[in-house]
């Protein structure tokens, strides 16, 4: 049987999910916090059957099963079995959708982590490539285990009913989730995905009108892991990826977080028609590095509505889209390169006075630009061009709204800084940037870098650099996204821009510095490196 034809009839199968406990325990709290404490109520139904995953159920069972200390030594034996590295990627994918259903911030954050984790392990030579998936796995596991492995799934089988809706879309979606309907939009989406189960394209471009009614980091990331990860578990479990989407979406709605993405909400359909953005199709015109520079500055400046109206205009006048994203992303950078670091009242355990890494300013901006970003290349023209608008209007919200005055902030690294690089050996430079980021000198690792790109050395020495402590290092859930948000900004960046982007993962790499991840001290010593 295909992959295509094994997902059709498991699709076909699933049990009708109801659901229970539909609204946030703690409505007054907001989203983030009510995810962060834990204190919104599951959506499922402990009597629903529950998913198998076929041939691939007793490895996602062992990732459910297993204690995070027993699981390392575990897995390496799979390894040196046979088992393929990516073969544990998909298990740990599909055993996280599982036990979470995109409900637990932990969970879903670990999730989004996978295909970086393995993205990274490309990276390195072949005896240290499970490293950075092992470091992932290993707080998979910590968390199933926190939860109570399968015994404790939050995401069944569902079916699409026998008096299914003809025609099921996007629309019809985004009105269910607005309603909190969960045990209608999960049979709705459902149906989408069972009316072209062979091209889940189809599905995720009607998911993405649900995912656009809301400019908030998790809701976009989420979706773009879970697309990324289609290719590692198979389109068959396709559904599986994306429902998760669904169910985040019905949990985060409240008064509360309306307001919060209203602007985004509102200004869209507006400036699609304004602009008369579907009646032409999309440009390809280039642009020159003049153009992408000030139209990241007037990003950066603007007010949110002014953003989404600059990024409306550019495509109206044909500018081809990787050019409006490549500007809205180097508008997020910014945020990285101004921050002026975590004040005393937003400390925590990991993150210090003066740190940006984990959840900051700059480092969600870039990672929701990149989601929009990759989100925009895949999508039809409709999708494009709402995913780009919103980007435009987040970088801007993003500075005007989380605290922070960034416009009068001087950007890593200054004058000042650079001016203490008194090398122009590639070799020096990059030992001057390791000495900086092992003592958290977020500004002399930003300057040796910058000296380092000015002098046209090549990128893989400061990538190679960065990467052991991306994997080292816990990173407060975010080390892995952005290291390839970072990666990936800068390999779709022009030559003479994209440095900023290194310049930003320099400074979070010295500045989460000095907190080992969970579980990598095991993975070095049985992986022997």
């Amino acid at each position: 049987m295909s992959p295509s034809q094994r997902f059709q009839q498991v699709n076909l199968r699933r049990e009708f999910l109801r659901s229970v406990g539909q609204g946030m325990l703690v409505a007054g709290l907001g989203f983030s916090t009510a995810f962060d404490l834990g204190l919104s109520p599951a959506l499922g139904d402990e009597d629903a059957q529950p998913i198998n995953f076929g041939s691939s159920e007793a490895l996602v069972r062992l990732m459910q099963d297993t204690t995070a200390e027993q699981l390392l030594p575990t897995l390496n034996d799979k390894l040196n079995a046979g088992t393929k590295l990516r073969e544990l990627v998909a298990a740990a994918a599909l055993a996280n959708a599982r036990t979470f259903g995109g409900e637990d911030y932990i969970g879903f954050h670990t999730m989004m982590a996978l295909v970086p984790s393995f993205q990274m392990s490309q990276r390195l030579p072949s005896a240290e490539q499970a490293m950075p998936v092992f470091k992932v796995l290993y707080r998979n596991s910590t968390r199933i285990q926190e939860h109570g492995g399968h015994a404790s799934e939050k995401m069944h089988h569902i079916a699409v009913a026998s008096e299914s809706n003809s025609s099921p879309n996007g629309q019809q979606l985004l009105e269910l989730v607005r309603s909190k309907n969960l045990a209608a939009a999960e049979q709705l989406f459902a149906q989408i995905v069972n009316s072209a189960p062979t091209q889940p394209d189809h599905a995720f471009n009607e998911l993405l009108f649900t995912v656009q009614d809301h400019t908030e980091v998790h809701r976009i990331a989420l979706p773009y892991r879970a697309w990324d990860l289609i290719d590692i578990v198979g389109v068959e479990n396709a559904h599986t990826m994306l429902r998760q989407s669904v169910r985040y979406c019905v949990k985060a709605e409240s008064p509360n977080y309306t307001q919060h993405c209203k602007g985004g909400r509102n200004i869209l359909p507006k400036l699609i028609d304004d602009y008369k953005l579907l009646s032409q199709p999309l440009g390809t015109s280039p642009v020159e590095d003049s153009w992408i520079l000030s139209i990241s500055r007037q990003l950066f400046s603007t007010t949110p509505t002014g953003a989404a109206e600059l990024v409306a205009a550019a495509l109206s006048e044909g500018i081809d889209p990787s050019a409006v994203a490549e500007a809205i992303s180097l508008a997020a950078n910014q945020l990285v390169l101004r921050d002026a670091g975590r004040p005393e009242k937003q400390t925590s355990a990991g993150k210090p006075v003066g740190s940006v890494h984990g959840d900051s300013i700059g480092v969600h901006a870039s990672d929701s630009a990149n989601a929009w970003r990759n989100m925009a290349a895949v999508s039809n023209q409709r999708n494009t061009i709402a995913c780009l608008i919103l980007a435009g209007h987040q970088v801007a919200y993003d500075r005007t709204s989380r605290g922070g005055d960034f416009l009068n902030w001087e950007p890593y690294p200054t004058p000042a800084h650079q001016q203490r690089i008194d090398t122009n050996a590639p070799k020096k430079l990059l030992a001057m940037a390791e000495s900086a980021i092992r003592n958290n000198d977020q500004a002399a690792a930003c300057a040796a870098i910058a000296k380092y790109g000015q002098l046209g050395h090549a990128e893989n020495g400061v990538f190679n650099l960065l990467l052991r402590f991306a994997i080292s290092e816990d990173g407060a859930l975010h080390a892995e996204k952005y290291f390839q948000t970072v990666a990936d900004d800068f390999a779709n960046t022009r030559k003479t821009l994209r440095w900023r982007h290194i310049l930003g993962l320099a400074r979070v790499t010295a500045s989460e510095y000095g907190q080992k991840a969970p579980g990598y001290q095991q993975a070095k010593e049985l992986l022997g490196v």
